[in-house]
């Protein structure tokens, strides 16, 4: 399953024209029109490399009414860029590096302030990395390999918080789960959004 998302990832990449849209988008947001005028190609082709690129998380879209908008994901850009290397160098059975010792205070730190004694989540953290840690302790709960339908999703991170909605989303947006026709998995470590590397 790792394997076969980090190909699907590459092949949304091996074409010239998505290549190009995401030079463009790497500017700021643009509609479909903008983008179909700078590539001189017509918005429905615009939308079929648009999909492709959105399947694996390369872009992210709004609608505005009866406009489509169009940004990169910058932050799965760049985890990704390391997948295929940390694949290549793990050795079979090997187990996972430790965090080094200021990174597991910090990270049992921040367990400790955002979740109560009996295991609930007082709040979502604003700040990106402490969000991320607390992310990757709840989705940690997750059996690798199982699938989950949406209201088993949401049973689940309810018994830690009430918006399980907006947890659900995170999961999904910085690659923890992956999600097909209502139906979730989760992704492999190597996928998911590293809170180590953030300042």
């Amino acid at each position: 399953m790792q394997l076969e998302k980090i190909v699907n990832y590459h092949k949304a990449l091996a074409d010239p024209t998505r290549i190009r849209l995401l030079v463009l988008l790497a500017d700021g947001e643009r509609n479909g029109q903008e983008l179909a005028m700078k590539l001189c190609i017509s918005p429905a082709t615009v939308t079929h490399h648009a999909a492709k690129l959105r399947e694996v998380g390369l872009i992210n879209e709004r609608r505005d009414k009866n406009t489509i908008f169009f940004s990169l994901n910058r932050y799965f850009i760049q985890a990704h860029s390391t997948a295929v290397l940390e694949l290549i160098d793990k050795s079979a059975g090997e187990e996972e590096n430790a965090v080094d010792e200021a990174q597991m205070r910090l990270q049992q730190s921040v367990l400790k302030n955002f979740f109560t004694a009996d295991g609930r989540l007082k709040h979502i953290p604003a700040q990106l990395k402490k969000k991320l840690i607390v992310l990757e302790h709840l989705v940690s709960g997750l059996e690798p390999g199982n699938t989950y339908t949406e209201k088993e999703i949401n049973e689940y991170i309810g018994r830690f918080h009430e918006d399980y909605a907006t947890i659900r989303r995170e999961f999904i947006m910085h690659q923890y789960m992956f999600r097909d026709n209502q139906i979730y998995e989760r992704n492999p470590k190597e996928l998911w959004a590293r809170w180590e590397t953030l300042s």
